[in-house]
């Protein structure tokens, strides 16, 4: 009688396992795959009464942790995001130095070349005593004068403006010399004529040349420098 009751309550224990087994998996909805951030976790995602459950093995790949296993529990460490905030913005760089653009270094080069054989003219016959014949020394002062326009044009930087500036005044200086010399022959001024020291002792016409000679440098250089001689 007692083995009987006993087997009736062990059906009876084993049908109750069963239910609340059937039960339980009944709650548990199909697994799923975890994506993050477009990637897709091999560890699947289990949900079960509605609540999704992941491995500490695969929060720890997600979050780049590390997992340490003690005898009563388990550590998950998940390291500090880097800041969030924006880098400083970089310091700004100093800006180069604007120089001579070549074009304009070429064009001056050759009104350059221009004046200073106008300046060999009048002053060979400045010094050989040869009286003033002709228009040519005009000539000379126009065709400098319309190459000087050209080079203007060329001008493109504030250092092609600056030298532009110096190179007018060394036309001017040599047209302001040119009509003192043409002047002085005309007035027939022997003191000046006759001066084998002439030449050397002309301050303008030093000063004249050694503008010509600071310009071709800079020119040659690239980059704007500024001389007394050239003003």
């Amino acid at each position: 009688m007692n083995r009987r009751s006993s087997l009736r309550s062990l059906a009876l224990f084993g049908i109750s396992v069963f239910s609340l087994g059937s039960i339980l998996w009944a709650q548990r909805a199909p697994d799923k795959i975890l994506v993050v951030n477009g990637k897709t976790i091999d560890s699947p995602l289990i949900q079960i009464a509605g609540h999704s459950y992941v491995a500490v093995e695969t929060l720890a790949q997600i979050t780049n942790g590390v997992i340490a296993v003690q005898p009563d529990r388990i550590v998950l460490t998940i390291p500090v995001a880097a800041s969030s905030a924006p880098p400083p913005p970089p310091s700004p760089q100093p800006q180069p130095q604007e120089g001579l653009s070549k074009e304009f270094a070429r064009e001056a080069i050759g009104v350059l070349a221009e004046m200073r054989e106008w300046r060999g003219a009048i002053g060979a016959v400045r010094s050989y005593n040869v009286p003033f014949t002709g228009t040519w020394p005009q000539d000379y002062h126009d065709h400098a004068e319309a190459s000087l326009q050209h080079v203007s044009v060329a001008a493109s930087t504030s250092s092609d403006r600056d030298a532009l500036q110096l190179l007018r005044n060394e036309f001017d200086n040599l047209s302001n010399w040119t009509g003192s010399v043409i002047a002085e022959r005309q007035a027939l001024n022997a003191t000046k004529t006759v001066d084998p020291n002439m030449m050397q002792n002309d301050q303008v016409l030093t000063k004249i040349s050694s503008c010509s000679s600071f310009l071709s440098g800079m020119l040659v250089s690239g980059a704007f420098t500024d001389s007394p001689t050239c003003h």
